[in-house]
């Protein structure tokens, strides 16, 4: 099948990253000119030049490194940080004592900050926090002793750097919700579609041979029969909305990225989970309702071929002992820990102690397709059934239990 691709990205992180980089650039200039005005505190100026030196050149030869989260690596997030580290602990050896004892700034100043903020941007507020430890920890090295205005600013690092990352945090993750609501958006669009193309061609052919069929008899009523079946399992089909999307934000670097894409059906070997719709979805029939998510619900491929089965054996008990003429309904209930699937008839019931019976007898459809399926899942079968009012099937897998089970 051609593939046909249409992307979209979006990303409230690429500000950040953009507001870094200047902010690099103009510290360290800064931080220059702060050596520039106060030249005589400097006991060792030689030093202190070449650490400048050291500084101008990597803050502007390493802009493209800030530009992004892909760009920006651990072991370039490594050696900034070491960066600004070698200079604070340099301060000590480069300045008067007085420098020291007047609360005088460091060598890099507060181009450290945006050592640390690259951490919070690239990895959260736990990297920041990391970060965050070894500044402190200098900062107290180079002013001998705990100060307050020393502990004041290595607070302020602390927190604002740890608030950066966690709202960097919760901004990704409203991204890939926004990602996958419009993956669904655009699958919904992408069915309705599908749909007003077949309701025009197909289903009106296959509708109007069930009528000339009904109307012509003998062979050409079994043809018009078969015509209408079809007919409804493909209605069923294009109403569910078996459109595959894709669930992975690519490129983080560039924000979540909404991918919209036409691929064949997952093939049977496949390790991946699989949707549970499309398994179901050739149970629907002229008498046979299917209801259904307009998302995929995905399992386990065993889980999700076991629970397929045990649905196809409840319908085999319908049109055994309800009847051809029964109606089945299969309701599909997608929980945030667990997956429900509900057949339900409107044939005449169980009569009391039958199915005890049945069991004794040696007729296990009930307790091995049906319960024996559901209990090595992990799940539960659930059977209600009034004489005279038809009988309801609720069959429920836990996800998490579903897919260990399937790992082993």
């Amino acid at each position: 099948m051609a593939r046909r691709e249409r992307v979209m990205r979006m990303s409230v992180e690429l500000p950040l990253w953009r507001a870094l980089s200047g902010y690099r650039v103009l510290t360290m200039l800064y931080a220059v000119g702060l050596f520039a005005t106060a030249y005589d505190d400097y006991d060792r100026p030689g030093v202190a030049i070449a650490y400048f030196a050291v500084l101008f050149v990597w803050t502007l030869a390493t802009l493209p490194r800030v530009q992004n989260a892909a760009a920006c690596t651990k072991r370039f997030l490594t050696v900034d940080l070491a960066v600004a580290l070698t200079g604070i602990v340099l301060t000590p050896f480069v300045v008067s004592d007085q420098h020291i004892q007047d609360s005088g700034p460091t060598l890099p100043s507060i181009w450290t900050a945006g050592s640390v903020l690259a951490f919070a941007i690239k990895g959260g507020w736990r990297w920041a926090a990391f970060a965050s430890t070894p500044v402190a920890v200098a900062n107290l090295i180079e002013r001998g002793h705990p100060a307050r205005d020393t502990v004041h600013n290595v607070i302020l690092v602390w927190v604002a750097s740890i608030a950066i990352g966690y709202v960097v945090e919760v901004a990704r993750a409203s991204e890939r919700t926004l990602a996958r609501a419009l993956e669904i958006e655009a699958a919904t669009r992408e069915r309705e579609r599908l749909a007003r193309d077949i309701h025009d061609g197909v289903l009106q052919v296959l509708a109007m041979v069930q009528r000339r069929g009904a109307v012509l008899g003998g062979e050409a009523a079994e043809l018009g029969r078969l015509a209408g079946e079809q007919e409804v399992a493909l209605r069923t089909l294009v109403s569910g909305g078996l459109v595959p999307v894709s669930r992975v934000s690519e490129d983080l670097a560039e924000g979540a990225v909404v991918r919209l894409v036409e691929v064949p059906d997952q093939p049977a070997g496949s390790d991946g989970p699989l949707d549970l719709r499309t398994l179901l979805a050739p149970y629907a029939a002229a008498r046979v309702a299917l209801a259904e998510p307009g998302a995929p619900v995905l399992l386990e491929p065993a889980a999700a071929r076991e629970l397929a089965a045990a649905v196809g054996a409840a319908l085999d008990n319908v049109r055994r002992h309800a009847g051809e003429e029964a109606r089945a309904w299969i309701l599909v209930e997608d929980e945030p820990g667990e997956v429900i699937v509900t057949v339900r008839d409107d044939g005449p019931g169980i009569p009391e102690g039958r199915l005890a019976q049945a069991e004794g007898e040696g007729r296990l459809g009930v307790a091995q397709s049906i319960r024996g399926r559901l209990r090595d899942l992990g799940g539960r079968a659930e059977l209600i059934s009034t004489p005279g009012q038809g009988t309801e099937v609720e069959l429920t897998v836990p996800k998490a239990v579903a897919g260990k089970d399937s790992r082993r």
